[in-house]
């Protein structure tokens, strides 16, 4: 079983550990108490995704043996009005940098896909909570400026 240990600071100011034995800072506006010394907690959550999909994307491609310089993901979060204020629609878009990636577009997807359908434990959560998930990717070329 996972176990973290969340400490409050001040007001709203936590510091949060796993079990890697880092420490994570939460916070929020000042207009709720907080001291904007760190990240929001709702803010963490969308990092969370793009970092177990880059995650394994990153190692699949690896494996497949596509080079790619740089993978970017950016991920866009639209939260309810009322409280509870969770996701109610959420976007990923992966970014890819790198020379001739159109020639390894179809191992690409096939990352993606994996990573999505089968490995990432946080897409798999945001599914089972039936959140309104989509996700693109582009190809940029190295020497490109995005």
């Amino acid at each position: 079983m996972a176990e973290v240990i969340v400490k409050q600071v001040e007001g709203i100011t936590f510091v949060g550990r796993g079990e890697s034995r880092h420490w994570v800072v939460m916070d929020g506006p000042e207009a709720f108490g907080g001291s904007e010394a760190g990240t929001r907690p709702m803010e963490l959550f969308l990092m969370s995704l793009a970092g177990c999909t880059g995650a394994d994307v990153a190692s699949l491609l690896k494996k497949m043996r596509v080079n790619v310089d740089q993978i970017e993901i950016v991920v866009k979060g639209q939260r309810a009005e009322e409280h509870p204020k969770v996701y109610t629609q959420i976007e990923l878009e992966y970014r890819f940098y790198g020379n001739d990636l159109e020639a390894a577009k179809e191992k690409i997807e096939k990352a993606i896909e994996l990573s999505q359908w089968k490995y990432c434990s946080v897409s798999a959560m945001i599914r089972k909570a039936e959140i309104p998930f989509r996700y693109s990717y582009r190809l940029i070329p190295a020497d490109s400026e995005t």
